[in-house]
């Protein structure tokens, strides 16, 4: 019988966060070991140490899963408090933390063998690399666009385009190193090293775009 027709019915009992955390952390570990075809919810489910129903009561199908997956590993780097902007932090340590965040993130094993897995699926004409885009790379996007809009509002920067100034941002620090990195052919940067690569690309963002 097909995943999706194994839902539960009623609202049923209060949904358990641990259960929720643990759930996501197994489908995170079985899409990147096993590919998404090749990751069923019964061994999500198995994987972490609870039934197949209550994968269903937290996610009603594997699309929804991985797409919370996707999310939750951004989140765990990139909080939605990130992307505040306090009247009592300077502009230029708000874009420290979320440079330092954004390149921890994207120099993660499980964020380059994700990228790795939507490049393969890409040829295919696989709708999975749309719902990554949206659920990851698309979310920070659009956080940080909102977040370089009020501080254009303010007199912070000077800029007609949040949404280009916030592509330049990362850009930068993703760099040719990234590429490498995806490719086999680096080490993700660290440590010294990875401090030295964000506080470069943080000033030269600021002198593009201070007023």
């Amino acid at each position: 019988m097909p995943d999706k027709l194994l839902q539960p019915s009623g609202p049923g009992r209060p949904k358990d966060p641990a259960k929720r955390r643990a759930i996501l952390e197994a489908a995170k570990s079985l899409f990147l070991r096993n590919g998404y075809d090749g990751s069923s919810m019964d061994a999500i489910a198995a994987e972490a140490g609870v039934s197949k129903l209550t994968v269903y009561s937290h996610f009603t199908d594997k699309e929804t899963l991985f797409s919370a997956a996707i999310k939750a590993k951004c989140e765990e780097q990139l909080p939605e408090l990130l992307f505040e902007l306090p009247d009592n932090v300077p502009l230029e340590s708000q874009l420290m933390g979320i440079a330092r965040g954004f390149l921890a993130l994207v120099n993660s094993r499980e964020s380059v063998e994700m990228h790795r897995m939507m490049v393969s699926l890409a040829s295919q004409g696989s709708k999975l690399s749309q719902m990554f885009y949206e659920a990851g790379p698309k979310r920070v996007q659009d956080e940080m666009e909102v977040l370089l809009h009020k501080a254009a509002q303010r007199g912070l920067l000077s800029l007609d385009n949040p949404h280009l100034a916030a592509d330049h941002f990362f850009s930068l620090l993703k760099g040719g190193a990234h590429f490498r990195l995806l490719i086999g052919c680096g080490e993700p940067l660290e440590g010294e090293a990875a401090e030295h690569h964000v506080q470069d690309a943080v000033q030269l963002f600021l002198r593009a775009y201070r007023p």
